[in-house]
């Protein structure tokens, strides 16, 4: 059997994930937005698969077909035949449903790869000999021939997401290393062209000169077409001794079903902002244009307190190995009042709040623009997993001058984030029960805190292309170094561009860090509802909560390649190396020994002390982060969070062998069952499904009722057409003359 790290457990936690109330409130149009926005999120969603690994494309298509064919109770009964056990039938379960919920075959939160817990020879006996494959003999066993090996391989590379030797990716072609990631990104730059929604592919021609194709996701491919904007970049360059190709049609039929939900969804919108916000989202994802995502993202921001939510796109650039490409994701939303009038309390404190973090008034935005903060209720979340709270959109240049929007997804709070006593780790008996009763409420104030005042706080300095600064360059001065602004953003440049490999860590650290450094206050604890004891409580588990993440982080941690593979458990890993540097005890790490004879540790956090010692050291971190990211030093900043990030084996806490103790107590990550919905007639009904990984695994089987078949298909044929470039060198590195 495999490696624990790589294989989900029989007993993994699954919740549904209950919005039924919400839905039922719904008018009858809001329903109908909500059902094609949720139609449009999960076809586009598809896009991950081919966002993650070679194989993953083809193991969704085959496992869409077996369970098609016969549904979990059904398939039971075949493998009990041929000879598996009632474990290892739930483990292949398990392992379907983590592809499913993962949208691959590596895990959403952690980048590593996840395999079959059972021999490979008895699961090939049950595909081969299944109601699917006596249906389709050819096309089962192809697939599973394309893909049987690669479902099964913990081969280093292929262990984790990676670029070049580091790990796997499909955003970049297998021959591409950080240079090539790098060369292309200041390509992209001088073009004035985001990497949201490109991959990049490599191949090299007979004399040795590399040929780069910076692919663009659109429904259309070199057909000629009105928008200048896109059509205009769409040709060959030739930049610092290389050739580049930009070229447009990645995802093209699953982009294309995407628009038709859109334009079906534009009948039911509630207003203007919405009809204009789909027409540009219609727009970009037809064209290739991030420029008529961003018009559409401006529509969005402009439309507030709507009944339905939505947002969808590339979006998120955390499983880039570069830190530059968006994964494709789309959530639809409801919302939920009650905490939402507890969010709209906090937005209208905001101006004073900022004025509380620790960088001077000129490293703050010119005006706070007061954005829309709601607690949602989630209906449709596709992508390769479900955050707590999102702060979007991540256009720099939107964010510091039209705004964003704050979201708090109530319901996943509630299932993904529920902690048992029983299985809590790495804590002093005496905290246990403190912490059960007080983490979901904590969890609450640092998610508004983190997504409002976190990532809405800050700004950034730049010139644009007229040569103009937002800033004083006489009067400003950096309070490191007391001198006047050395560096800054250039025309073009933003903060992902900049930054890259470190920017979503290093932001979700300064987000984490704000909420922490904002939760000492006690306004914001009333907003809440918490006063007196029970506000010192909030505060203890918060900052709590946040140094055991730190330890739990070290799973994260890859120590043949020294570097992290999941953005905010590095953030706060980094938040517990600050913590344990204030010293006089605030925070202590202890290993130690478990009733059950093997290693064990114990964080325990000073209560008393987190005035006087940790907020003066959260002080001094914040403000240092700050001015790094207002001021674009990336070489300064890389050289503090990088050092942070270190994990080393020094005493006293020795995190090389803590990490050791991490993984043997580690708990799997819950997988969340989705509901579906479904058109009958003028009416749309909620289908739900049971918490378990059979449940999960037909909430798949029903989500395409209509063409499944024909997704399989289009998925297979995308990846097929591609799957040259990671076939190794002798086969991708050659390019017909």
């Amino acid at each position: 059997m495999a490696d624990t790290q790589y294989i989900l457990p029989n007993d993994i936690g699954v919740s549904s994930l209950d919005c039924r109330e919400a839905f039922r409130l719904l008018s009858p149009t809001e329903r109908l937005y909500a059902h094609h926005l949720s139609r449009a999120a999960w076809y586009g969603g598809l896009a991950v698969l081919l966002q993650t690994s070679p194989e993953a494309p083809y193991i969704y298509a085959l496992l869409s077909r077996l369970f098609r064919a016969q549904d979990p109770d059904q398939l039971h009964q075949h493998a009990l035949a041929e000879g598996l056990t009632e474990e290892e039938y739930q483990a292949f379960l398990v392992y379907a449903a983590g592809v499913y919920s993962n949208m691959g075959n590596y895990k959403s939160f952690g980048d590593t790869k996840f395999v079959p817990n059972l021999p490979k020879e008895k699961l090939e006996r049950v595909i081969l000999g299944s109601k699917a494959a006596q249906q389709h003999p050819e096309e089962v066993r192809d697939l599973w021939q394309t893909c049987g090996e690669l479902m099964f391989s913990l081969e280093p590379r292929l262990r984790h997401l990676g670029l070049g030797k580091e790990g796997i990716t499909t955003y970049f072609s297998g021959d591409c290393t950080m240079e090539d990631a790098k060369l292309a990104q200041d390509f992209l730059d001088s073009q004035n062209l985001s990497a949201y929604n490109t991959r990049l592919f490599k191949e090299v021609d007979q004399e040795g000169k590399p040929h780069y194709e910076v692919r663009l996701a659109s429904v259309l491919g070199t057909d000629p077409a009105l928008d200048s904007e896109v059509t205009s970049k769409l040709k060959s360059y030739e930049f610092q001794g290389s050739h580049f190709q930009v070229t447009r049609g990645d995802y093209a039929p699953l982009l294309q079903k995407v628009v038709e939900h859109l334009e079906k969804a534009k009948a039911y919108a509630a207003n203007s902002h919405q009809e204009q916000m789909l027409a540009q989202y219609i727009e970009s994802f037809t064209q290739g244009s991030i420029e008529a995502h961003k018009r559409g993202s401006r529509f969005w921001i402009q439309d507030k307190g709507p009944i339905v939510e939505s947002y969808i796109g590339f979006i998120e650039s955390y499983r880039d190995p570069f830190g530059s490409r968006g994964e494709f994701e789309g959530f639809v939303a409801m919302v939920n009042k009650a905490m939402s009038a507890k969010f709209e309390r906090l937005v209208a404190s905001a101006e004073q709040l900022l004025k509380e973090l620790p960088w001077p008034p000129a490293f703050e935005k010119d005006k706070f623009l007061t954005p829309d903060f709601t607690s949602l209720d989630v209906l449709t979340f596709a992508g390769s997993g479900i955050p707590a709270g999102i702060n979007i959109p991540n256009y720099d240049d939107l964010r510091q001058t039209e705004g964003f929007k704050n979201v708090s997804l109530g319901n996943v709070l509630a299932v993904a984030y529920a902690t048992q006593r029983e299985k809590l780790t790495f804590l002093e008996e005496e905290d246990k029960d403190l912490y059960t009763r007080w983490k979901g409420p904590s969890f609450d104030v640092q998610v508004g805190l983190h997504e409002l005042l976190g990532h809405g706080s800050g700004k950034l300095f730049a010139q644009d292309e007229k040569g103009a600064f937002n800033f004083d360059q006489e009067t400003v001065i950096n309070p490191e170094t007391g001198e006047q602004i050395q560096s800054w953003y250039r025309s073009g440049e933003t903060w992902d561009s900049k930054f890259s490999t470190i920017a979503s860590s290093y932001e979700e650290c300064r987000a984490e860090s704000v909420g922490l450094y904002l939760c000492l206050n006690p306004r914001v604890l009333e907003i809440f509802g918490f006063q007196g004891a029970e506000a010192e409580d909030v505060i203890y588990v918060n900052w709590l909560n946040m140094v055991r993440a730190g330890l739990l982080a070290l799973e994260f941690y890859t120590p043949e390649a020294s570097n992290w593979r999941q953005a905010h458990m590095q953030a706060r890993f980094v938040i517990l190396r600050v913590l344990l540097e204030a010293g006089e005890g605030l925070v202590t790490v202890t290993p130690t020994t478990g009733s059950d004879g093997r290693p064990d540790a114990r964080v325990r956090l000073d209560r008393s002390k987190i005035r006087s010692v940790g907020r003066p050291a959260l002080e001094r971190f914040l403000r240092r982060l700050q001015v790094l990211k207002s001021t674009g030093d990336v070489a300064g900043g890389r050289a503090l969070y990088e050092g942070y990030a270190a994990v080393t084996d020094a005493p006293p806490e020795c995190f090389l062998s803590l990490r050791d103790t991490v993984l043997l107590r580690k708990e799997s990550r819950k997988l969340i069952v989705q509901p579906n919905t479904r058109l009958e007639g003028s009416e749309v009904q909620l289908l739900e499904y049971e918490a378990s990984a059979a449940g999960l695994i037909r909430s798949f089987t029903e989500r395409f009722p209509e063409d499944g078949p024909e997704l399989e298909e289009v998925l297979t044929r995308l990846a097929t057409a591609d799957a040259r470039f990671w076939k190794g060198p002798s086969k991708a590195q050659s390019v017909q003359a």
